[in-house]
């Protein structure tokens, strides 16, 4: 893998870094709570819901909905715990990481650890007793990608760790789909590569803002390894896979004309601000209007996915 001037793999044991707890500091409940990343968490249950809303077109089971979010959503904590667990070596050397509650020896790895298992355990089981085979399934593969294939293996070698493990932030809504449908069809497909094609590119522009503090703590992220003008070359063929989606779920009947209007007119305008970034010499003040568009693409996409369902 290439790898440019300044960049350097971490050489630090996971299993030793971990700094000696501050006096006076114990763990309260918020440090176990910041260890499951509600932030990534709380967007995710709105995709999950998305996806069974779209699936039932109103006509729901109130109770398997919740039982599908519940098991999802601890599904998505144990994995983000594990991803706590492993990355906190990097965490370390990272402004914005480094006082979480691992790296200030708030919480010892053993007990984070047992903390994602049990986290994993009941969130499986709760989407394979309640909400089918293959909701579970699909939890269970989101799962091995983020936290065996992204967490800790690629996103410590390769560039490519961004687009692979967004394999696994795209199974929430898939998941909600499933549990209503029993069943892997076109629905599930466009659903599956709305979230996977969004990711990427949402994330390549956090990337660029923090390229330096990646590049300290020897992530190979693309922005470190390939530089900023090639990550942004490399944004365009996702946003322009974009454009078909909200065209196929209209035609195909999974949505109406107000999610065609406005999902496709958030994905050109994208793409538009995709383009003029590849011109622009303010790198950061570029990748911080496409972050923050990104962010709200993807919560104004799914809210109007979901009230377009409406049968009349």
């Amino acid at each position: 893998m290439e790898k440019p001037l300044g960049y350097t793999a971490p050489s630090d044991s996971p299993a030793l870094s971990v700094r000696p707890t501050p006096p006076g500091e114990t763990a309260t409940w918020k440090d176990f709570i910041a260890l499951t990343k509600p932030g990534i968490i709380r967007s995710n249950v709105i995709a999950v819901f998305a996806g069974f809303w779209l699936a039932s077109q109103w006509d729901l089971q109130y109770g398997k909905l919740i039982w599908t979010i519940l098991g999802a959503v601890l599904v998505m904590a144990s994995s983000c715990v594990f991803n706590n667990y492993f990355d906190r070596d990097f965490d370390m050397k990272m402004e914005r990481t480094k006082k979480r509650a691992l790296p200030t020896g708030k919480l010892s790895p053993r007990i984070v650890l047992w903390y994602a298992i049990i986290l994993g355990i009941f969130g499986l089981a709760v989407l394979f007793s309640f909400s089918g085979l293959l909701a579970g399934l699909f939890g269970a593969v989101g799962m091995f990608v983020y936290v065996v294939v992204y967490t800790l293996w690629l996103k410590r070698t390769s560039t490519w760790s961004t687009s692979i493990g967004a394999i696994s932030g795209a199974m929430p809504p898939v998941i909600g789909y499933v549990a209503v449908t029993g069943k892997v069809d076109l629905g599930a497909w466009l659903l599956f590569a709305l979230l996977f094609l969004w990711q990427p590119p949402h994330f390549w522009a956090l990337g660029i803002r923090r390229v330096e503090e990646y590049r300290a703590a020897g992530y190979p992220l693309l922005p470190v390894v390939k530089g900023i003008p090639r990550t942004k070359l490399q944004m365009i063929p996702y946003l322009a896979l974009l454009l078909p989606i909200p065209v196929l779920m209209y035609v195909y009947g999974y949505t109406g004309i107000w999610f065609l209007i406005i999902g496709e007119a958030l994905s050109v305008i994208w793409l538009y601000m995709a383009l003029k970034g590849i011109r622009s010499q303010d790198d950061d003040t570029w990748a911080k209007k496409v972050f923050i568009f990104s962010v709200n693409y993807l919560t104004i996409s799914l809210i109007v996915m979901i009230l377009d369902t409406v049968r009349i």
